[in-house]
């Protein structure tokens, strides 16, 4: 992979005026957007549901990253699948069928992701490199933007790099991510990141984006 993928995160932008901010992603270059839904329960925040996803593909070309931190997801894949998702990431730490569920988000044509929270090892997800699209590391406790980025997970995108051996898996971090810190990560093995408050608050979006993606 030439370049590292950018996908900022709506979490932290301005919901009152979200196709703008939406816009402000497609200008500055950024291939992908980053989609967090959270239920209340699996993480105590809530997000959205299917609408939103529905609405923003309606006038959006940008691959939607969607990572669903919910419990038991089972019962929304269709329709956040349905919506104009490109890929769905769902938590390990979530169950109860973790097979189950990827295989359910394969069967609608789209990739499928597994994420990590940071308690949790990548041996953990082991068996399930050979299934997934993408590995998902989160960097922060999932549920707020702002937090500030842990360390320890730079030592789980290494392993996960060192476990590829001809796997085509994209490893993605979330979580505290900026400037600071991106090229330890692209030395350790990032494909992707997701990035919010880094992103939104920069003044010029199209030069952070081509500085973090850049090998």
């Amino acid at each position: 992979m030439d370049k590292v993928i950018i996908s900022p995160s709506i979490m932290t932008a301005d919901f009152l005026n979200l196709g703008q901010e939406i816009k402000k992603v497609e200008d500055s270059k950024a291939p992908w957007l980053h989609l967090d839904v959270m239920d209340g329960t699996f993480v105590p925040n809530i997000s959205f549901g299917p609408k939103v996803i529905s609405d923003i593909r309606r006038g959006c070309s940008l691959f939607l990253d969607v990572h669903l931190m919910v419990e038991k997801p089972d019962h929304l894949i269709k329709a956040f699948a349905e919506a104009g998702s490109d890929s769905l990431t769902v938590h390990i730490e979530a169950g109860p069928d973790i097979v189950g569920t990827l295989k359910l988000i394969k069967s609608f044509g789209i990739q499928c992701g597994v994420s990590i929270k940071p308690a949790t090892p990548v041996s953990d997800i082991e068996p399930l490199l050979d299934l997934v699209d993408q590995v998902l590391v989160m960097s922060v406790e999932p549920g707020f933007g702002g937090q500030s980025f842990m360390p320890a997970s730079i030592d789980k995108v290494r392993e996960l790099a060192s476990l590829k051996r001809g796997r085509s898996y994209i490893i993605s971090i979330d979580g505290g991510i900026g400037l600071a810190n991106i090229d330890v990560l692209k030395q350790a093995g990032v494909d992707a990141v997701v990035t919010g408050s880094s992103f939104f608050n920069s003044d010029d979006r199209s030069a952070f984006v081509n500085r973090m993606s850049s090998r």
